[in-house]
């Protein structure tokens, strides 16, 4: 069979799996019919559009694999055009394993958990370390955000997929429930003191 975009992941040895495991038919149907994708969508860019916090995995020259976690203000991580993603890079812990890795071994993977819609979205693809683009960071970066913006990381898409949400617990970011938290609270208080007031009778109709 021809190449087909999803070989990125499913190399000869996990094929073997496949078949050996009995879900290979499957798979081979997938990649007949319509196959994974190699180009941003316009509802692959709108989960990026939303992104908070990804993972990004490398791994160096001799295969140990990384995997590093990236946040930033919503929709940090750029659409540069139909097959190129970006984001800036912030100041860290220093330890430059993800640029050291980059710097022999150009493979790289984003892992989107989206756990409000219980969804997980794979890139597979490759990336570079741009360290002297002030007009690019500056595109990238968001002044109001607190992190320190040092370099550029440009990703080329080879091949994307979303699977099934089993497993995947639901969660809800931190601010949205602090704000619903804080109007219950305001509310129970309300309906407490209304509660003390019709206990001493307070805005009770006498008989």
């Amino acid at each position: 069979m021809a190449h087909v975009a999803s070989d990125v992941a499913f190399t000869a040895s996990v094929k073997a799996e496949q078949a050996r495991r009995g879900s290979r038919l499957q798979y081979e149907r997938m990649e007949q019919l319509h196959g994974w994708r190699t180009t941003i969508t316009p509802d692959l860019a709108a989960t990026i559009a939303e992104v908070r916090s990804f993972y990004f995995a490398t791994a160096s020259a001799n295969g140990q694999p990384y995997i590093q976690h990236r946040g930033g203000p919503e929709g940090f991580l750029k659409i540069l055009d139909e097959r190129t993603l970006a984001f800036a890079d912030f100041g860290g812990n220093k330890q430059y394993i993800t640029i050291g890795n980059l710097a022999e071994n150009p493979k790289a993977y984003i892992f989107i958990m989206d756990y409000v819609h219980q969804r997980r979205t794979k890139l597979w693809g490759t990336a570079k370390v741009i360290e002297d683009d002030e007009a690019l960071l500056s595109k990238l970066s968001d002044p109001g955000y607190r992190g320190h913006p040092e370099r550029v990381i440009v990703f080329t898409l080879e091949a994307w997929d979303r699977n099934c949400p089993q497993h995947i617990p639901r969660m809800l970011p931190f601010e949205e429930v602090k704000d619903a938290i804080a109007r219950l609270q305001a509310r129970i208080v309300e309906l407490e003191a209304e509660n003390a007031r019709l206990r001493n009778g307070e805005g009770v109709e006498p008989n």
